[in-house]
């Protein structure tokens, strides 16, 4: 089959979309001629500015009339008579987009609930011990049947400008750490971050990273440890600022969360903690130089979701605070 058009459906957080950068890589390679376009949420497509292999970025508004705008932009991709539509999410409204965009095939998950109307369907597995695929492996089994079943990298492309403006901070050694998450549950404790920030060389630099509600948590964490080379960056710089910043970072501390896959995406050096979720679940680090810390005890409760909980469902959290800090001070 000849490919010369072809849509990537991605409408959830950040993390999901960087992710899914390997199928844009891999289309590439294997047609390189093909307009690839993609399909995400507003307020994430910034990620995507100056993409070598990107042709158009289709966004769906989902703050106001979010259907009707979705059906706008059915009737768009109806119009580019799409050869090949990828559909990486298992919810109806993105099965719903892919069927009636008319592409003369389609791939996704079989457990999208409009499945069995796509041309290719794949078995969606989210592996335990002894079973464990990642994410990017997962997605990229939605496009074996055009291309191979070879692995290619996550990866983004912060631009010069990315680079100049953060070059202001990497005048001294540096690390970054990014404490919060959406999910309580997958954040390492305010109290755990002190213990570790306490230990760090002062003359070490250590820049706080992530959304603009996050610069409340890590005011408390650095006035607690008293760390005194230490600045919050958080809702100042985009996300490809943030990635150009980490990727020349001693080390980048972060929780399983979207920074985790920043980091992956320009091959930054990661030290990544797990609390109440788990690496074989598929989302873990993907750089040369990382590192996954989490409990070493066996818990009957974790993990007790795929996604993290809003609180700790034993009121326990042994998953995070019993975590010993200093396996962080070692990636030092």
């Amino acid at each position: 089959m000849k490919i010369n058009k072809v849509l990537i459906i991605q409408t959830a957080s950040i993390g999901d979309v960087i992710l899914a950068t390997p199928l844009i890589e891999k289309l590439h390679s294997f047609y390189p001629d093909a307009q690839i376009d993609f399909m995400l949420k507003k307020g994430i497509e910034s990620v995507f500015i100056g993409h070598p292999y990107l042709s158009n970025l289709i966004v769906w508004d989902k703050s106001t009339k979010k259907y009707a705008h979705l059906l706008d932009i059915i009737n768009h991709n109806r119009d580019q008579k799409y050869d090949l539509i990828i559909n990486l999410q298992r919810f109806f409204s993105s099965g719903f987009t892919t069927v009636l965009s008319r592409a003369k095939k389609t791939s996704g998950f079989n457990k999208n609930p409009l499945s069995l109307f796509f041309s290719n369907r794949v078995r969606h597995k989210i592996g335990f011990e002894g079973n464990q695929l990642h994410e990017t492996d997962r997605n990229l089994s939605l496009i074996e049947k055009w291309t191979d079943d070879t692995k290619y990298p996550i990866k983004l492309y912060p631009n010069p400008a990315d680079f100049a403006k953060t070059s202001q901070y990497k005048t001294h050694q540096y690390i970054c750490v990014a404490p919060a998450s959406l999910w309580h549950t997958k954040e390492y404790p305010v109290s755990k971050w002190v213990e570790f920030l306490k230990e760090v060389d002062h003359d070490t630099y250590i820049y706080f990273l992530g959304a603009k509600q996050d610069k409340s948590k890590c005011e408390q964490i650095i006035k607690a440890s008293g760390h005194k080379n230490s600045l919050i960056l958080t809702g100042k710089l985009s996300f490809l600022e943030s990635a150009a910043l980490m990727k020349d970072a001693l080390m980048n501390f972060v929780n399983d969360s979207a920074p985790m896959h920043l980091a992956s995406a320009v091959n930054a050096p990661t030290t990544a903690i797990f609390c109440s979720t788990v690496p074989s679940f598929g989302f873990g680090p993907l750089s040369e130089n990382s590192m996954i810390v989490e409990v070493k005890e066996k818990l009957d409760c974790r993990p007790c979701g795929i996604h993290g909980l809003i609180s700790c469902p034993k009121k326990h959290f042994k998953c995070a605070l019993n975590i010993d800090h200093k396996e962080l001070l070692s990636r030092l």
